[in-house]
């Protein structure tokens, strides 16, 4: 082993340093700078290159954490992005959002043993970032053409990572997203605190560098059916994403100023843009001076409250029914949210919305956990008599994502759905029951990680390559249709 390893014993952790929590409120820059390659070098070093690595075990991509982390601490930079990149189209992405406190890093040997862990998000980061600083990174170039083409449906973090597999092995793609720029999620639903935008736009141009064609302000339906693409195409990937937000049922929950998470983050990352945002300039999507209440506890409320409190909001208030350590969340992001001013409501959740055309205040009740569920999680259950008022003049309800009503979406009523509303697949080869539709990501799996949509992506394009080259030899494909029902049973 290199005897730069193993330093856990006479190092410690260290982050990149972090800007005070004062100067954070007042933009949206990221808030961790760059490792200095010294640093970056000792803390890869740090890494025991234990026999069962537990840090790639528990990453959905199964990523080579040590080898990279060896290679860096050697100083083999060309070697450790090589080597991140061949399991990950965009390490430098998962680097600055994975919740690696629940993944890699959390299940880091070295952790457990009380050492601390390696900072394996940060040294990602930092690797990839010197990739793109120093030139090494290329457009795709394969070595044949092919004339059969794919279509797929959504460029976001999914469908960006099985189009540059696909044009790996040299398949023409094509790309159809309703939005007007690529990235999807990444755009307009992370702050650029977590995710400046110029990382997502450097990722989309190395797409059209490496020939993969983009259609934006696409909707599948209106301007194409899915078998209108089916006929434009030789294999068609849904990568939609979930963007139905979930509500809650209360009293005046109608009421003005009651908006959803995804509507209010857009916003300001539009502004961001320089886009005109009408409902940000009336000052209903803006938090500026406002006394502002988030509904939730996941990543997508830690994100509302901290762009809130960067737009110059009076307070930020995160209401969520279990307590701090059952929160779905980044524990991370909780603690970035409360070094920000946040305040936290803990085990209390909206019981009715007050005012009389716009909301005024929110009536809260207090809950306690009661038996787990079938999840394995505590049962939130009210108080009684225990009702108290916040001032609200926003509320934004995070409350998290459930898929659209595609085949309704897509004019396509033959698609299958499973009672959730996720496209039905074959999970072995990731097949819909509809030959030569595939599908990926959360439209599969429901609202996860992003890091999850590359691994679902990538993996589809493998099956959509192996489809695609048993057609062109003249084999049959088995049928969709009863592949499906097969899996199913």
């Amino acid at each position: 082993m290199s005897d730069q390893m193993l330093k856990f014993v006479t190092v410690g952790p260290r982050m990149p340093e972090k800007r005070d929590a004062d100067a954070r409120r007042s933009d949206f820059d990221e808030i961790y700078a760059q490792y200095p390659p010294d640093a970056a070098a000792e803390q890869a070093g740090r890494c025991s290159q234990c026999g069962v690595p537990y840090c790639q075990v528990h990453c959905p991509l199964y990523n080579n954490i040590p080898d990279w982390l060896l290679l860096t601490a050697e100083g083999r930079l060309e070697e450790a992005y090589e080597m991140s990149s061949a399991t990950n189209n965009m390490p430098e992405i998962c680097g600055r959002i994975c919740p690696q406190d629940r993944l890699c890093e959390g299940n880091c040997v070295i952790e457990q043993s009380g050492h601390g862990t390696v900072t394996i998000g940060s040294v990602e980061k930092y690797i990839t970032d010197t990739a793109w600083e120093r030139g090494w990174i290329k457009p795709v170039k394969p070595r044949r053409e092919l004339e059969q083409s794919v279509g797929i449906i959504g460029a976001g973090p999914g469908g960006m990572a099985a189009a540059e597999e696909l044009r790996k092995r040299g398949w023409q793609v094509h790309v159809y997203d309703r939005y007007d720029r690529v990235g999807g999620l990444l755009i307009y639903g992370i702050p650029n605190f977590k995710l400046e935008k110029e990382v997502v736009g450097r990722r989309a141009q190395h797409l059209v560098g490496s020939g993969v064609t983009f259609h934006l302000n696409f909707n599948v339906g209106p301007d194409a059916t899915l078998e209108e693409l089916r006929e434009r195409h030789d294999a068609v990937l849904i990568a939609t994403g979930v963007y139905n937000a979930r509500d809650i049922q209360a009293p005046g929950v109608g009421l003005d100023n009651i908006v959803m998470a995804m509507d209010y983050l857009t916003a300001s990352n539009r502004k961001g843009f320089g886009d005109p945002v009408p409902d940000f300039d009336s000052g209903k999507l803006d938090a500026d001076g406002k006394n502002i209440v988030v509904i939730g506890g996941g990543d997508t409320a830690m994100d509302c409250v901290r762009t809130a409190v960067r737009q110059g909001a009076t307070s930020v208030k995160c209401l969520y029914r279990r307590d701090r350590e059952n929160m779905p969340g980044s524990m991370r992001e909780v603690s970035h949210a409360e070094e920000e001013g946040v305040d936290f409501v803990w085990l209390s959740q909206p019981e009715a919305f007050d005012g009389d055309q716009v909301v005024k205040n929110v009536r809260t009740q207090r809950m306690r956990l009661g038996a787990r569920d079938a999840t394995g999680r505590s049962r939130p259950e009210p108080i009684e008599n225990s009702s108290f008022v916040l001032d609200a003049d926003v509320v934004i309800k995070a409350l998290g994502f459930d898929p659209e009503p595609l085949p309704e979406l897509f004019g396509c009523p033959d698609l299958d759905v499973t009672n959730w509303g996720t496209v039905r697949v074959n999970h072995r080869t990731m097949m819909s029951n509809m030959d030569g539709v595939f599908a990926a990501g959360d439209i599969v799996r429901g609202a996860s990680l992003v890091v999850w949509a590359v691994r679902d992506g990538r993996d589809a394009a493998t099956s959509i390559d192996t489809y695609l080259r048993a057609k062109a030899a003249g084999d049959a494909p088995a049928d969709a249709a009863t592949e499906a029902k097969q899996e199913a049973a």
